[in-house]
């Protein structure tokens, strides 16, 4: 008894070639690489990124988020970031519309909260300076960031605080894709 499967010869007609292709072109479709395009005007060299307004009660995040897409831009694109928004070439403000933090998990024992989800909605927009032309603008940016609490009160350790980092971090790197690809 036989146990191998013989497969059939693949055809090598004209048709299958043609659908082998159209298969390789639409399965790339849409692909790109995280960061690596870049479809702000060639012009521009400097970007100011003052602090963002704030509607909420998260008071840090006014500070951390700007600090850390101005890392993002130092650390990943050719632009310099400087603190004069009169100088720059581009300015990006930004809006913390809503800061939320809510219990993902709870101990069924003690009734209390074991893990957090803290949720900000932001609006962005990048404006070339001497144009007032906008290069980029998202009313609606949100992230996401999770964090747990320690339910022993010996080894609390608060970590909302690293989780706004976190978060900062998060979307300081998707905010600039976003701006570098356009998207």
């Amino acid at each position: 008894m036989n146990w191998l499967y013989k497969t059939p010869p693949l055809p090598c007609g004209r048709g299958s070639v043609t659908l082998l292709s159209l298969l390789l072109v639409t399965a790339s479709c849409g692909y790109h690489v995280d960061g690596k395009g870049d479809t702000l005007p060639k012009t521009l060299t400097t970007i100011a990124i003052p602090p963002f307004a704030n509607l909420t009660t998260r008071y840090k995040l006014t500070d951390r988020l700007p600090e850390a897409i101005a890392r993002e831009f130092i650390g990943r694109t050719r632009y310099s970031v400087i603190g004069d928004t009169t100088q720059a070439d581009a300015v990006l403000n930004g809006t913390i519309v809503t800061a939320t933090a809510f219990p993902i998990i709870s101990d069924p024992t003690l009734g209390r909260a074991t893990a957090m989800q803290i949720n900000i909605t932001m609006g962005i927009t990048l404006t070339e300076r001497k144009t007032g032309k906008v290069l980029f603008t998202r009313p609606s940016f949100e992230m996401r960031q999770r964090y747990e609490i320690s339910i022993d009160p010996q080894k609390y350790f608060e970590e909302s605080d690293t989780a706004l980092d976190r978060l900062c971090r998060d979307t300081a790197h998707s905010v600039v894709s976003a701006i570098l690809v356009n998207f």
